[in-house]
């Protein structure tokens, strides 16, 4: 029997499916990625024309003058993501917590009411760029305080940047904070 008959089948085949998969599939995938240019870019936020990070990517923040993102076992950084991976059981995340609780406490001397609870947990990936409402709101009297802003301008930030669950029930409400980060940066750089 003679293999030059199945050795050209496969040829054939081998060229047909290098043309699909390695051609005609990345084709249509780059051209389905610019129907949406912003988002197969990685969601970019810029600010007079620099690129200050991703509507997809917390970020570590420091400046008294913006709100925080929740806590990060990774500190933010997309090489290192991930979570600690602690158990509710475990003492190392109860301490955690209480730091967590005390660093928040001392940076937010104004602030009313128990500490939301997304606050002081991390997110599974390290890198969630979300927290809720009821954060945001939390952090108001510092943010006010630090960039002497009037506070109905403050909140109405956090409501233009809040993204509510879909159809009304299906999730919950979150605020991008890059993003809002971004707008009141770009506010007090006026």
């Amino acid at each position: 029997m003679s293999l030059l008959r199945p050795t050209i089948a496969a040829a054939k085949l081998l060229l047909v499916l290098t043309v699909i998969l390695g051609i005609g599939y990345p084709a249509v995938v780059l051209a389905i990625g610019r129907l949406a240019p912003g988002r197969a870019d990685g969601s970019l936020i810029s600010v007079q024309g620099k690129v200050v990070g991703s509507a997809l990517l917390g970020q570590a923040v420091t400046d008294p003058r913006l709100f925080q993102g929740r806590p990060s076992a990774s500190d933010a950084s997309g090489a290192t993501s991930g979570g600690s991976n602690l158990g509710p059981g475990d003492v190392r995340l109860a301490a955690a917590v209480s730091e967590r609780e005390a660093t928040l406490r001392a940076a937010n001397p104004n602030a009313t009411g128990p500490i939301p609870a997304d606050a002081l947990t991390a997110s599974s990936s390290g890198l969630d760029p979300h927290i809720s409402p009821a954060y945001a709101a939390w952090q108001l009297p510092r943010i006010a305080a630090a960039t002497a802003l009037p506070m109905a301008d403050l909140e109405t930030m956090v409501g233009e940047h809040t993204a509510y669950p879909a159809l009304g029930f299906i999730g919950n409400a979150t605020v991008n904070v890059t993003e809002l980060n971004a707008a009141l940066a770009a506010r007090l750089d006026r």
